[in-house]
């Protein structure tokens, strides 16, 4: 047998009747959260400050691994 129950309702009157709690502060405290962080973001995703991370990083990467290829390479001494 099967029973199909349609229910046309908000949002808020479906919380309401199944007995569950009204979080709609706490949403709008965590998405105010993440704009302010986002925000705070912004700056790191210049495409200034995006090169100077990108080529710093690029550079001691390459170096060490041309330090480890230096290393692995070389002949032991019998």
């Amino acid at each position: 047998m099967k029973v199909k129950i349609e229910a046309e309702c908000t949002p808020e009157e479906a919380r309401a009747f199944l007995g569950l709690p009204d979080v709609t502060v706490l949403n709008d405290q965590l998405v105010s959260e993440m704009k302010t962080r986002m925000d705070a973001n912004l700056t790191a995703m210049q495409p200034e400050e995006l090169m100077k991370t990108w080529t710093s990083f690029g550079l001691q990467a390459q170096d060490q691994f041309r330090q480890m290829m230096s290393v692995v390479t070389q002949v032991p001494k019998a």
